[in-house]
């Protein structure tokens, strides 16, 4: 049943939002206790040597031998000769929420075959997500569209308000025995389970995204079980998630300006003007279309409204390679008057899945270890100076984030200091363009962290700059992984790699392939319900 909050719970002082605080790095005396980990075969077809467990953790590590959940594991392994074995490499792509379970096959497929076979690749489920159980859903029609408008002016403020409250409500409601205990340092202390019931005594790491606040985490808590640690597309070790969100947000209008600034010099192929102030009026042209006239969502459910159709675009600043996909959905419409292509694009890259998906996770991890300001007089005051210099992307943030001021469960133990005591040296990727991740996060993390060596794609703007073909990047990921090697740069920045071309512009023709609308591939994959 649900259970509503009422919207006058918003009206309290604004909480500041907490700063970072320390955790005790206590060893795990359960150790001995964990079971090794049963793996039987996936079942994949397309990779038969994928081996799929579960693995069975406290529900809260502050009373071990209590409640259990179960966490989705899945394991390449090493087939090299046992002597040039380097142990188990854990895999997470961020969110905070999406699974892992994709990576161990994808990422052996990139690097070469001498390295990969040296490793058990593990991918994992974080607790409460995709395979693991429970699998936590709060509501698994939330990103149904049609949706209300993002935009202030438009009406649909009270009903965000009240979208926002249920949502929280309902996570309550049914999973509060859970919701609070689905931070990093929960996630992180999972991977030690994982660790231990794998028989290792140390571990190596590549996180994405907040999968990096992950690896970080894991490296505080438990650093002389940290053999080798990758983090590309850093989050800032000690920045609140609420001002992390309004970084992102002057971050995405900058991608948005650079597209719109590509799209103007292929005006003959798209027709939306010669200059990115013209493109730029087209983009809000066509969303203010939208408005009065949404299109059939299908095969997703629903409708096409403005919501959706910015959910479709924020995509291009995780991947520009996207941007020719985008600039025919806005010529399609606008000149061709078809919407094919606008509904194509939202299928691969913002329809909802068959529930809210990480969603819940999201919450409970940004939600309960921050404290988020309760006021929505705050938020609207805030986030209408963000919005003056980044109208792009603002709102959009604000209300996907927006059940953070009704969470029940907040604060907490906070995030965790990161020092790096005690561990080795940590590989950081970072581009400068990067929207999700912006840059100052790599900066903070490089000092927080002794003896990292930091790669910068300056003038990149990939969100995970990994695995695009670069080999500058790539070569120096696999390097550190064969044998150990790090950049040999002695300045700030370790290593410098050029950015990747802009695309070539093309008019994407409207064919809606079996890929396409059944999700992301691979090679284009994005976090449709996490943003990290």
């Amino acid at each position: 049943m649900r259970r509503p909050l009422t919207l006058l719970a918003v009206a309290v002082s604004t909480v500041l939002l907490g700063s970072a605080v320390p955790v005790a790095a206590a060893p795990d005396a359960h150790e001995s206790t964990v079971d090794r980990i049963a793996w039987t075969s996936c079942g994949d077809t397309a990779t038969p040597a994928l081996q799929c467990a579960m693995l069975e953790v406290p529900l809260d590590y502050a009373h071990p031998d209590g409640r259990k959940i179960k966490i989705k594991l899945n394991r390449l392994p090493a087939t090299a000769p046992k002597a040039q074995r380097q142990g188990p490499i854990l895999l997470n792509p961020g969110g905070p929420g999406d699974s892992g379970l994709w990576m161990p096959a994808y990422i052996t497929g990139q690097i070469p075959a001498d390295v990969a076979s040296t490793y058990d690749w593990i991918g994992f489920d974080p607790r409460g997500t995709n395979g693991s159980e429970p699998h936590v859903v709060c509501d698994a029609h939330y990103f149904d569209g049609e949706r209300p408008d993002y935009q202030p002016g438009h009406g649909t403020e009270k009903a965000w308000l009240a979208r926002a409250a249920t949502y929280a409500a309902d996570c309550a409601a049914d999973w509060s025995w859970i919701t609070p205990h689905m931070t990093t340092v929960d996630s992180a202390r999972d991977m030690d389970r994982i660790r231990a019931a794998l028989g290792a005594k140390k571990i190596n790491f590549y996180g994405g995204s907040w999968g990096t606040s992950l690896g970080s985490t894991y490296g505080q808590l438990f650093p002389s079980h940290v053999r080798r640690m990758v983090l590309d597309s850093i989050v800032g070790p000690t920045i609140s998630w609420y001002d992390h969100n309004i970084l992102q947000d002057k971050e995405h209008e900058r991608r948005f300006r650079a597209f719109a600034e590509w799209t103007a010099k292929a005006d003959a192929v798209y027709h939306l003007g010669t200059d990115a102030d013209a493109v730029t009026k087209k983009y809000y042209a066509m969303e203010d279309a939208l408005r009065t006239a949404p299109v059939s969502a299908a095969p997703a459910p629903g409708r096409i409204g403005p919501a959706e159709f910015e959910d479709t675009f924020y995509g291009g600043g995780y991947n520009f390679l996207r941007w020719p996909r985008m600039a025919t959905v806005l010529s399609g419409y606008l000149t061709r008057h078809d919407s094919r292509p606008l509904t194509i694009a939202y299928n691969r890259y913002a329809a909802p899945g068959a529930d809210d998906g990480a969603f819940p996770n999201y919450n409970a991890t940004q939600c309960t270890e921050s404290n988020w300001p309760r006021d929505w007089e705050f938020w609207k005051k805030d986030q209408a100076k963000v919005n003056a210099v980044a109208p792009f992307y603002t709102y959009n943030n604000m209300w996907y984030n927006a059940a953070c001021m009704f969470w029940p469960h907040q604060g907490g133990q906070g995030r965790l200091k990161i020092t790096g005591k005690g561990l080795p040296p940590v590989l950081l990727f970072q581009a400068t363009e990067d929207a999700a991740t912006p840059y100052p996060g790599a900066v903070a993390m490089h000092k927080a962290l002794p003896g990292s060596k930091l790669v910068v794609q300056n003038g990149g703007s990939f969100h995970e700059v990994l695995f695009h073909g670069n080999a500058c990047l790539d070569d120096t990921f696999v390097a550190y992984l064969r044998d150990g090697t790090l950049p040999a740069g002695k300045g700030f920045v370790a290593k410098t790699c050029a950015p990747e071309a802009d695309p070539a512009p093309a008019y994407v023709e409207p064919t809606l392939s079996a890929k396409a609308s059944a999700g992301l591939s691979a090679t284009d994959r994005e976090t449709v319900h996490g943003r990290f």
